[in-house]
């Protein structure tokens, strides 16, 4: 039997060392589909509810892997499809290769059915490479750089390969004129500045006495680097959301997020300081970093796309964030670990007792606070976490606390709704042995969790560690946007946007053979928690929690607080409670730090 281009293409993405692809399937892939028969399953055909959800694992699997996402779909509505969780990995800046089906050549340019012109679609998600296969001659060269290409930019490539061309007998490129022949894979570079840079950099935080560092996911690969960093400096370390599994948040310097999901004392490190380090991260919120002029700045980025952004930087360093700072560290001055640095680590101690009082207050049924809360110390310390967008992202951001090998993400720039679930199936494609916990809101869960599940009902018996844990504030509210409105519209509650229907999404769980549980009181959380971590297949925990918990930012006053309050007393149909949550919430901020509160559930009447 002769070699079918199809054939090829699965034959050079095992070449690649590609074991799973993320796909749906579609007449426009039939050749592809196979060509996948004919390959026994290799690399094997992982089928998602819906090709976005594809995409969005592919994005998870690269995330918490390394390695390349790749997904596959069909021609059209399939290849429509993809974009959304393309885009995300594109504006996170994750290594994702789409392969779609196209019509038959012979019929492209006519209105054919479900023939769109893939090109045009894809041209700004795949900017960086984006091709259309037409002889069986090109093939090798096309895969081989969108694989590269994706890897070394940290970018989504696309190839577009028309249904006729996957039945094509292969033929390799030969030595002759206008033949592309390629090769296969990319060796590990990190590029690394200038010494004379290196040297003015130091020079600059050198002359600097109060230091704030700040890393993004590019410092991952420096967690070592940025500690020492750190101790050199008597620095204190915020983190971007993406990077906020970079460095464990027991160290007493290390300040949490940082924006509007951050944490107070990231606000005040970036506040005081009169000197800036960002070691990979392209933070997009300018009003949460250091009053221009007031401190110096060095960037450190890998891609000089991406430098001199947010900020006037003086120095600009590109760069692999651990060899730079390698190169950089022995020209620092040792600062003393002085009042700078215990101001920040006091700060820091003291906004854990904060989040400790804000979980405890009560709310009706169940503060969304203590439902996170309570989970942080039982998270297994190889913990696979995921949030999806909306107020499920804040209480990731402020409650959980990274330590030993947790991995953890959620859609960052792009901050679409959907990805959580679908992100945790990634992640445990990418390590099966260990527990993977998505965090979601209602409004995603109806939105593609619910169908997501029966992904994960389909394949968790082959997975090494069957544990994934699917949790979900259930409030009835899509809630991030409601306190967006009320907090930046000064407008209340707009119900008939706003409100989605109650669903017992445990239930749907146990109907599928998974399992699950309701919770309706405070008393019933850690419990619930404690089972779906022992749990021997995924576990849906469906939180009935109180919408009128305000996601209040760090830097809110009690004057926006009020002001807030009062545009929800222009008729919010949630007024009173939102007024008295909002008020709650603040005051726990507001109480001197150094004593501790009774836990959720234990009496606390506050």
């Amino acid at each position: 039997m002769s070699t079918k281009v199809s054939d090829h293409l699965l034959e050079r993405l095992r070449e690649w060392g590609v074991d799973r692809v993320f796909a749906y399937a579609g007449d426009g892939i039939n050749g592809l589909l196979a060509a996948w028969g004919r390959a026994e399953d290799n690399p094997r055909f992982i089928q998602s509810r819906h090709e976005e959800m594809s995409a969005f694992e592919a994005v998870g699997y690269a995330k918490f892997s390394g390695r390349v996402g790749v997904c596959a779909a069909t021609s059209g509505p399939g290849a429509i499809h993809l974009l959304n969780g393309l885009y995300d990995a594109k504006l996170d800046h994750v290594p994702v290769v789409a392969i779609v089906g196209q019509t038959n050549r012979s019929a492209m340019g006519g209105s054919y059915q479900q023939e769109v012109d893939l090109l045009s679609l894809f041209k700004d998600v795949a900017s960086d490479f984006c091709e259309m296969v037409t002889v069986p001659e090109q093939l090798p060269n096309v895969l081989d750089r969108a694989m590269r290409t994706a890897y070394t930019r940290r970018t989504v490539t696309a190839l577009i390969i028309p249904a006729d061309v996957q039945e094509l007998d292969y033929a390799p490129p030969q030595h002759a004129f206008k033949m592309v022949p390629s090769s296969l894979g990319v060796a590990p570079y990190a590029p690394v500045p200038a010494d004379t840079e290196i040297t003015r950099a130091a020079e600059l935080i050198n002359a600097g006495e109060r230091v704030a560092v700040l890393v993004g996911q590019g410092a991952r690969g420096a967690r070592a680097e940025v500690e020492q960093l750190a101790d050199v400096l008597g620095a204190g370390v915020a983190k971007a959301l993406l990077g906020k599994d970079v460095l464990p948040d027991d160290l007493p310097y290390v300040t949490g997020a940082i924006g509007l999901l951050g944490t107070r004392p990231s606000y005040e490190l970036m506040r005081d300081c009169d000197t800036l380090v960002v070691v990979g991260s392209s933070f997009p919120y300018t009003q949460f970093l250091p009053e221009f002029g007031q401190a110096r700045a060095v960037q450190i980025d890998i891609d000089p796309f991406m430098v001199g952004l947010r900020y006037p930087f003086e120095i600009n360093l590109v760069g692999d964030a651990r060899e730079t700072l390698t190169r950089l560290l022995p020209q620092l001055k040792p600062k003393a670990h002085g009042d700078w640095r215990a101001g920040i680590e006091k700060n820091t101690a003291r906004w854990w007792e904060v989040m400790e009082r804000r979980a405890a207050v009560s709310a009706d049924p169940v503060n969304p606070e203590y439902v996170f809360h309570a989970l942080d110390p039982l998270l297994p310390e190889n913990a696979m976490l995921t949030a999806d967008s909306g107020s499920a992202a804040n209480w990731y951001a402020r409650h959980l606390r990274m330590r030993g090998t947790m991995r953890g993400s959620l859609s960052g720039t792009l901050a679409t709704m959907g990805p959580g679930v679908p992100y945790a199936i990634g992640a445990k494609f990418a390590h099966s042995d260990r527990p993977a916990i998505a965090l979601v809101g209602d409004g995603a869960m109806q939105m593609n969790g619910m169908a997501e599940l029966i992904t994960a009902a389909k394949y968790h018996k082959e997975w090494q560690d069957p544990r994934l844990v699917v949790a979900v504030l259930n409030n009835q509210d899509l809630n991030q946007v409601t306190w967006e409105m009320r907090a930046m519209e000064g407008a209340p509650q707009f119900l008939p946007s706003q409100a989605i229907p109650d669903v017992p999404y445990a239930d749907f769980a146990r109907s599928i053979g998974l399992d699950g549980v309701r919770v309706e009181e405070p008393g019933g959380v850690v419990a619930a928690w404690q089972r779906a971590l022992a749990a021997d297949r995924p576990f849906v925990i469906d939180f009935r929690t109180d919408p009128a918990v305000p996601p209040i930012p760090p830097h809110a006053t009690l004057d926006q607080i009020e002001a807030a309050a009062a545009a929800v007393l222009k008729g919010d149909s949630d007024r009173a409670a939102v007024v008295r949550q909002g008020l709650k919430a603040k005051l726990q901020d507001m109480l001197p730090g150094g004593h501790k509160r009774r836990a959720h559930g234990e009496g606390d009447g506050s």
